[in-house]
């Protein structure tokens, strides 16, 4: 793993415009309804292998109700989740192709550092330190604001064409 996470500036990137938004990003990602963890992606940068999105979370979010009744907080699983998503999109578009089913094979070295509530916007900075057409694995650090929420590196798998799975 290099020793140096790629350092950017979020308060450079325009979160109100992002560069793939839900629409864009379930024309790759297959999770729907409750299981769409991400709201936007506003960095690319396929040299690089960086990738920055979100999750704008409400207080709809089907985990509130019932995961620390009077104090909802984001379950760590989810983070993770939101994570590899983020990770799968980068991967089925720049890696192993647009519509491939890209699984989650690992994940390794999670960290949770602060809660995250409805009502804020968890930002990940996803960077990848293995690509490989089967198998890439990504570091992933989650910020609410300045503060680090959350890091993990998750390992995805390609699994082949979804196409072809669902017939399976």
């Amino acid at each position: 793993m290099p020793a140096e996470f790629p350092q950017i500036d979020l308060n450079t990137l325009d979160f109100d415009r992002p560069v793939v938004d839900l629409e864009g990003i379930r024309a790759v990602n297959p999770q729907r309804f409750e299981f769409e963890m991400l709201s936007g992606i506003v960095h690319i940068d396929t040299t690089q292998h960086l990738v920055v999105g979100f999750k704008d979370l409400t207080e709809n979010e089907f985990w509130v109700k019932g995961h620390m009744p009077g104090y909802p907080v984001l379950p760590g699983v989810l983070m993770c989740e939101a994570a590899a998503q983020l990770c799968g999109y980068y991967i089925a578009k720049y890696v192993a192709g647009v519509g491939s089913m890209i699984g989650l094979a690992g994940i390794d070295e999670a960290r949770f550092h602060r809660p995250v509530r409805p009502g804020k916007r968890l930002v990940m900075v996803g960077h990848g330190i293995k690509i490989h057409r089967r198998l890439t694995r990504f570091k992933v650090v989650g910020t609410v604001g300045t503060e680090k929420a959350f890091e993990v590196i998750v390992a995805g798998l390609s699994l082949g064409q979804l196409s072809e799975l669902k017939g399976a």
